[in-house]
């Protein structure tokens, strides 16, 4: 096949950015609710999966790599490749004896090829549209990401649920490991088509072909000094200060969410099977979490930023209120366990938009993509570091109390709010890119 500069975005962007969101989706959450039916306690699902956060904590160091070896094509192509192999290594280790080790390695080929594919999807977005069509086809990618979120949190764990009871494998032990290995396997065939059909279905834009190649140190004296540029911004404290305790009690919150819909009443769990956790939490709960965030864009796009900023703090910490009643009340009615994670999963969405707003309004200037990449790191940065002990809080003070100190780590993200300073006509009339929302 020729070379074709130009292709119908149809052809690409959904597939694109459906393939984008898979990865670390897998990583993020269905790694969570794997490693907890496969027998792994809280303490450690919650510090080593909180551990695969860090590619997207440190991406905007080596995204310079990314932009001076190959083209974004090239890069976009290899890293769904890659990523098919890593699916399929943790696949093929699920069964195994030394599972838990060798399917974290696997994910964590798998956080780095994600990581770098944003970089590559993103930067390819760019090249290959011009900006009448990248303002037109913004919906369209953040609505296939959206249902890679879906596709993963909901379809796939409801997949894994039923290969759990189905009697394909016999009415055995081991129709766990392999219910999972099972769905990993097809994740996996899955992405090697996602390679070979980019390969042939991506443009060639002239720009990404004939890009400007930089040295390294050329490079890097840029990364400098957009590094030093962001950290000197005025009120830089009060800037990182927010980035990281905004989620705080969310970041908490959404590492425990799955094991205690998962574990039994005996141990203050809801019991939920796994296609059930599928549906509750991987479906309806990103519905809701979507139209919360497509509510709060509208929104602050008629009246801006710091008039719904007090409104949408409140929506992203107040409704995890819900996890205490559920640890309490531990109601049988699957209705009620529903209605709950769409209330909390709604104000998370809703909430989230000024966090991605405001970190747009501080890259403001002469380097605001590269200080953008900054803001989303130090976001990536402030789940991590908090998720990392919440599987050990949760075991120490059982699920009522931990679902009591995530509320009382929502104070910091209002101290802050108070703290900071925004413009008021800033967001009015701007669209909002919600591609990263669940990140």
């Amino acid at each position: 096949m020729s070379k074709t500069k130009t292709r119908s975005p149809w052809a690409w962007i959904p597939s694109l950015y459906f393939a984008e969101g898979i990865p670390y989706v897998v990583v993020m959450t269905v790694a969570v609710i794997m490693y907890k039916k496969l027998g792994i306690s809280n303490t450690d699902i919650a510090l080593y999966t909180s551990w695969l956060y860090l590619p997207w904590v440190i991406k905007p160091f080596w995204s310079p790599i990314v932009d001076i070896v190959k083209s974004k094509r090239w890069w976009i192509v290899s890293m769904q490749l890659l990523i098919g192999a890593g699916l399929a290594g943790v696949a093929f280790t699920v069964p195994t004896t030394f599972f838990f080790q060798s399917t974290l390695a696997f994910l964590w080929l798998l956080a780095f090829s994600s990581a770098t594919h944003d970089i590559a999807a993103d930067g390819f977005y760019m090249y290959g549209l011009d900006t009448n069509k990248q303002a037109y086809f913004i919906g369209i990618r953040s609505t296939f990401y959206r249902l890679a979120m879906i596709t993963g949190q909901g379809l796939l764990i409801i997949l894994a649920g039923y290969f759990e009871t189905t009697k394909l494998f016999g009415n055995t032990e081991n129709n766990i490991p392999l219910a999972w290995s099972l769905t990993f396997y097809i994740l996996a065939a899955g992405f090697l088509l996602f390679g070979v059909y980019h390969k042939f279905a991506l443009p060639y834009p002239q720009e990404d072909e004939d890009r400007e190649v930089k040295s390294f140190s050329g490079v890097f004296a840029d990364f400098g000094e957009t590094f030093l540029t962001f950290f000197m911004k005025k009120d830089i404290w009060k800037i990182v200060g927010l980035l990281l305790v905004y989620r705080l009690g969310e970041s908490q919150l959404v590492k425990m969410a799955s094991p205690f819909l998962l574990d039994p009443k005996e141990v203050g769990g809801l019991g939920l099977t796994t296609s059930d956790v599928g549906l509750v939490y991987g479906t309806i709960g990103i519905l809701f979490l979507t139209l919360g965030g497509l509510l709060g864009g509208f929104l602050a796009s008629k009246n801006g930023l710091k008039h719904w900023l007090w409104p949408m703090v409140i929506a992203i910490n107040l409704p995890n209120l819900v996890y205490v009643y559920l640890s309490y009340a531990l109601p049988e009615s699957f209705f009620l366990i529903c209605a709950s994670v769409a209330v909390e999963q709604f104000g998370y969405g809703f909430g989230f938009t000024a966090y991605m707003l405001y970190q747009i309004y501080v890259s403001e200037g002469k380097h605001k993509t590269a200080h953008f990449a900054f803001c989303t790191g130090l976001m990536a940065l402030g789940m991590m570091l908090p998720g990392m002990i919440s599987g050990w809080l949760q075991e120490l003070l059982g699920y009522q109390h931990f679902f009591v100190w995530v509320i009382i780590c929502t104070i910091p993200s209002f101290i802050m709010v108070k703290l900071i300073h925004v413009d008021p006509k800033f967001g009015i009339k701007k669209g909002i890119n919600e591609t990263s929302t669940s990140k």
